[in-house]
């Protein structure tokens, strides 16, 4: 994606919502932790094979994917009967922020931007990231949509978004590495929506988005016009 195509005219913008996982963070813990360690973990503590462990973990998985309980710890420590937390705590070494993601906080801060983290992360998962990364000193707030009732996909989540924090959709920028969230935020009116070039440092080719995609978030500060 041309620079250009992800510059921001920073006169324009109040407030800058964030996701968290696949955003400020590298994606990679995730997809390691569900596609890899869980399954894995899975298998020993359930003693079953690696067929088994397939229909019985990435089965459920896909079937609520988009929806909130895909995004819950908590439910899925129920249906599979673990931990879930604690498992990920295990491996809390690969939790790492993106290229550039304090830097850019930090020069949001100074442009006196508004920054706040929207994630469909729950409490929980929002709590092990802050404690492994330095992220949380860098945000002016941390909205969770389990805070909400509905994840970020669904209009729900803006119209609750909007009725509790003072923002205005023509003067915010929103970045999420997910398109279908994208797609709610723009269909709630949100004027300025970026996405993320590679959300996992490990994935070879970049994300495909309709949306202007960002791969070193610096670009997008130093591209800008500041008046």
């Amino acid at each position: 994606m041309h620079q250009q195509a992800t510059s921001v005219n920073w006169d324009k913008i109040d407030t800058v919502l964030l996701d968290m996982d696949g955003t400020l963070l590298d994606l990679h813990f995730d997809s390691f932790f569900w596609m890899q360690h869980l399954p894995l973990r899975y298998s020993q503590v359930h003693s079953k094979n690696l067929q088994q462990v397939i229909a019985d973990v990435y089965g459920p998985l896909k079937e609520k994917q988009g929806s909130l309980e895909w995004y819950c710890t908590n439910y899925w420590s129920k249906q599979f009967n673990l931990n879930i937390i604690e498992m990920q705590k295990e491996i809390k070494h690969l939790i790492t922020e993106r290229s550039q993601a304090l830097e850019f906080l930090e020069a949001l801060g100074a442009m006196d931007k508004k920054r706040i983290l929207v994630t469909n992360s729950d409490r929980p998962s929002i709590e092990l990231k802050f404690a492994n990364t330095a992220i949380e000193k860098r945000l002016d707030q941390a909205i969770s949509s389990h805070d909400y009732g509905a994840a970020k996909e669904h209009q729900q989540f803006w119209i609750e978004l909007q009725q509790r924090v003072d923002f205005d959709p023509d003067t915010t920028l929103f970045i999420d590495d997910s398109e279908s969230v994208l797609n709610s935020a723009n269909t709630f009116g949100i004027s300025h929506l970026r996405s993320i070039e590679k959300p996992d440092s490990r994935q070879i080719q970049p994300t495909k988005s309709h949306y202007p995609a960002i791969d070193q978030f610096l670009s997008l500060v130093n591209s800008g016009d500041h008046g």
